[in-house]
């Protein structure tokens, strides 16, 4: 079979899930991984003959709904490919805006902390982006611990991991004090979940999606409340958000004393970020 009736095929199968512009994107993208060719292959010589190992294997997962990052294990973030799987969620585009952002704006910072690091994309990039900072990084998984410390070790990212639970007791565990606290925390309301792309709500991590409805800025406060204690004076807490709760924390910072609070904007027009300093 060639890579141009492979695509095809694959593509097609994919279409019921997601429609005919994704689907072909996430079929070409796997039929390049799975046959360890540049994607430029599919293009180029498309009537060319295609040996994958694993494609059968890999193609009824992906029909099955299994997103694309899960079935080759990894993928890529701020020009790193790092690795994933379930259990840990998948990093996402608008979240290298977030990590932009913080390396523009702070490159003075001497040390970081990033809270439910997950895959630990955000913290390794500030890592490698700033390295003379001391980046920090936390989680309460242990799957998610497992798989930032691989990623920490391939990247040859400096970064210092410990268990923690966003909600409880953050501040005796880091007992540093930070020039910049960073995190994408939580912040899907569950009446929200029915709503979702069955890819990511049958298949991501639950833990690092859903709140409950009547609190759905539970993990920006507690956050807030331990930066007041673990923050270096001055030091600024960035937050990645729900577009729609973006009035909301803005106004729950502001009444946990920080002030410069900044609602950023992601290439969409939607609410993405917010950043606040602590005086």
């Amino acid at each position: 079979m060639t890579r141009r009736e492979t695509v095809d095929r694959l593509t097609a199968r994919l279409v019921p899930l997601y429609g005919e512009r994704e689907a072909r994107a996430i079929a070409r993208n796997a039929v390049a991984e799975l046959a360890g060719l540049p994607l430029s292959a599919l293009l180029t010589d498309p009537g060319a003959e295609l040996a994958a190992e694993g494609l059968a294997e890999a193609e009824a997962q992906l029909i099955a709904g299994k997103p694309l990052q899960y079935v080759v294990g990894h993928t890529e973030f701020c020009g790193h490919r790092f690795a994933v799987r379930e259990g840990v969620l998948i990093p996402r585009p608008e979240t290298e805006e977030l990590v932009d952002r913080i390396l523009r704006s702070e490159r003075g910072s001497r040390r970081m902390l990033d809270v439910g690091t997950g895959s630990g994309c955000i913290a390794a990039s500030l890592a490698l982006g700033l390295p003379e900072a001391e980046v920090f990084a936390a989680d309460i998984s242990d799957e998610a611990l497992a798989v930032a410390a691989e990623n920490f070790r391939t990247l040859d990212a400096r970064v210092t991991l410990r268990k923690a639970d966003a909600l409880n007791r953050l501040a005796e565990v880091f007992p540093e004090r930070f020039d910049v606290i960073v995190s994408n925390p939580p912040y899907v309301p569950e009446s929200d979940r029915a709503e979702m792309h069955p890819n990511v709500r049958d298949h991501e991590p639950a833990l690092a999606l859903f709140v409950p409805d009547d609190d759905r800025i539970r993990f920006y406060r507690a956050i807030a409340q331990a930066g007041r204690h673990m923050l270096a004076p001055g030091g600024r807490l960035w937050f990645e958000i729900y577009e729609h709760a973006a009035d909301e924390v803005a106004r729950m910072l502001g009444d946990e004393q920080y002030t410069d609070i900044t609602v950023c904007k992601d290439l969409f027009d939607k609410p993405r970020m917010v950043c606040s300093r602590l005086n």
